[in-house]
C-alpha cells in the first residue's frame, strides 16, 4: 500500500462520520444522525462528490456514501468534515451487506453514480437482480433508485433488468445534456463526470421502484453470484 493511501487509512479511522463495517446500526441512524431525517445511499460512492454535492443543497435528508475503499473515503468524509455537513456520512463497507448496516425500510432513496459496468461480468452490475434484492430488503415501500451513467451497456442492461423484474420507470432520460434536464441534482458532476462530459461522451439518467413482490435472482446462477458478491 503507497504511503498516501497508507495515510487516508488512518485518517478515516478518526473521522466521526466514517463508519466501518458497522455493527447495531439497523433502524439506529437517527442516533449517528441525531435526527430522523430521510436517509439516502450513494453506492460504490467513490470520493462521495454526490453525497456530499447532495448534503451542500438539501439538509432535510441524510447522505451516507458507501464503498469498499477507505482511502476513497477520506476525500468526501474530509470535506464534509470541513464545511461541516451534519447531514453527510459514510459506510466502509460491502454492497451487498447492506440489510447488516439497515434495517427494514430504513432508506428512502439509492443513487448510483458512474458505476462500474462490469462489462464481462453482467452479474457485478449494481443493476443486476442479485443487488436489486439486496436493495429491496432495506429500502421503504416506493423508494427511488436513481442511475446516472455514461455506459450505454449499463443503461441498457438497467431497461431490461426493469422489466423483467416488474419495477416502474419514474424518469427515463437519454441524454440529460443534450436533452437541457442536467438540473437540480442531476447538476452535479463529479471528477469522472466532467472527464466523460469533456470526452463527448453522452450521459444516461434512470429512476425507478422496486415491484412488491420479490425481486427473482436468476437460480441456475444465483450461487456464483452470491459467492462473487464480495468483489463490490
Amino acid at each position: 500500500m503507497g504511503h498516501k493511501k497508507l495515510i487516508r487509512f488512518r485518517a478515516v479511522d478518526t473521522f466521526a462520520n466514517v463508519l466501518q463495517y458497522p455493527k447495531n446500526m439497523p433502524n439506529n441512524w437517527h442516533v449517528f444522525f441525531k435526527n430522523n431525517h430521510p436517509i439516502t445511499l450513494e453506492l460504490a460512492c467513490g470520493k462521495g462528490e454526490y453525497s456530499v454535492g447532495l448534503g451542500r443543497v438539501n439538509q432535510t435528508n441524510n447522505y451516507i456514501g458507501v464503498d469498499i475503499k477507505g482511502n476513497r473515503i477520506y476525500n468526501g468524509a474530509k470535506i464534509s468534515l470541513e464545511e461541516g455537513l451534519t447531514n453527510v456520512g459514510f459506510v466502509r463497507g460491502q454492497i451487498d451487506h447492506l440489510a447488516e448496516y439497515f434495517g427494514e425500510g430504513e432508506v428512502n432513496d439509492i443513487w448510483i453514480i458512474f458505476s462500474d459496468p462490469f462489462l464481462r461480468k453482467p452479474k457485478n452490475r449494481l443493476t443486476h437482480p442479485r443487488f436489486l434484492y439486496i436493495y429491496q430488503q432495506v429500502m421503504k415501500k416506493g423508494g427511488v433508485i436513481k442511475l446516472k451513467t455514461d455506459s450505454k451497456e449499463l443503461y441498457d442492461f438497467t431497461l431490461e433488468t426493469i422489466e423483467e423484474q416488474g419495477c416502474s420507470i419514474v424518469e427515463n432520460i437519454a441524454d440529460i445534456y443534450g436533452k437541457g434536464m442536467a438540473v437540480g441534482p442531476l447538476a452535479i458532476q463529479t471528477f469522472y463526470e466532467k472527464m466523460h462530459l469533456a470526452d463527448g461522451r453522452t450521459i444516461y439518467y434512470l429512476s425507478f421502484t422496486l415491484p412488491e413482490t420479490t425481486i427473482v435472482v436468476p437460480q441456475r446462477k444465483a450461487k456464483m453470484e452470491i459467492e462473487d458478491a464480495t468483489e463490490q
